[in-house]
């Protein structure tokens, strides 16, 4: 007899089981949250208004800190109020609703990463060449790529996700929907599922990363024949990105590159993925860049001389 689909909620397990120790999450992920849209935000606000930050690195910027207000939307706002809730329940249709956004935005933020380090490497590369390589119509042409390739490889995930049937039990073991969580609950064998998704988000990420690494080691390599200066300014400027990429990649490899399983710490990972991430990353840029910090030191100056 063929299954159906006679599940239409989902009830989300949650982070901590203590209401206590919830309350507490609340009041510590509530600020970060908020900082997290307002830092972002700041730096989305002040690239598109400063004259000085024109060049296509702040315009990939802007784009990365948008893209983070948007990601850490998808999770965190639901993930917060839950804490609230003795019963943390989302329907099917939103569960699935955040995977496919979850999965567009995370993989649109690895696209993004993976077009700051080309522009990068033109930068410190082939210098003479940079205006002419990066102008601004291939750099919104870059941008949209990554938005793309983040919706191809969504529309890929719950085109998969779609067709299976639930018939419970209904309890996702996690604090948001994520695929691994959600197959599980499937009353059919995911197995091949479970194998394209994971090839799916597993090639994009492998490819990256390598595109990543060799981008870096030819920057480094470049650099040998530039003064100390030079070397020091080209290092200075790269080092706000490779940091961003260790924090994104780090726990995406801890979750990812190994069996599944429910432990708490599997969690506690996710937490700093979705939630601290996103607002480490405008902090990294600005105290690191002293031009993103001028533009929004006279911003904010211009506000307060208005104000007056």
């Amino acid at each position: 007899m063929a299954k159906t689909n006679n599940v239409t909620e989902l009830i989300i397990t949650g982070l901590f089981q203590d209401p206590e120790v919830q309350k507490v999450c609340f009041v510590l992920f509530l600020p970060v949250y908020l900082a997290t849209v307002l830092g972002n935000g700041l730096i989305v606000v002040t690239v598109n208004i400063s004259k000085s930050l024109r060049s296509p690195m702040y315009i990939f910027l802007s784009s990365l800190s948008l893209v983070e207000i948007c990601y850490s939307s998808t999770v965190v706002p639901k993930f917060i109020t839950d804490l609230l809730v003795k019963i943390k329940t989302i329907s099917l249709k939103g569960c699935l609703a955040q995977i496919f956004f979850f999965h567009l935005l995370g993989v649109a933020e690895i696209l993004l990463l993976v077009v700051m380090a080309y522009d990068r490497y033109v930068a410190i590369c082939k210098p003479l060449h940079y205006m002419n390589i990066m102008s601004h119509q291939v750099c919104h042409m870059l941008v949209a790529g990554s938005w793309l390739g983040g919706l191809i490889h969504s529309t890929i995930q719950i085109l998969i996700t779609i067709p299976l049937p639930f018939c419970g039990p209904n309890v996702i073991d996690h604090y948001f929907c994520d695929l691994q969580p959600l197959f599980k609950l499937a009353c059919t064998d995911t197995f091949m599922e479970g194998v394209i998704v994971m090839a799916n988000s597993g090639l994009i990420s492998i490819i990256s990363l390598l595109i990543l690494v060799s981008s870096y080691i030819t920057i480094l390599v470049n650099l040998r024949n530039h003064s100390a200066e030079g070397r020091r300014k080209a290092l200075s400027t790269c080092a706000s990105h490779i940091t961003v990429v260790i924090l994104f990649f780090g726990p995406a490899i801890f979750l990812y590159l190994r069996p599944s399983s429910t432990f708490t710490e599997d969690k506690l990972v996710a937490v700093f993925y979705t939630v601290i991430t996103p607002m480490l990353n405008p902090i990294i840029y600005t105290l690191r860049n002293a031009e993103v910090k001028n533009a929004i030191k006279k911003l904010w100056d211009k506000k307060n001389s208005e104000a007056e």
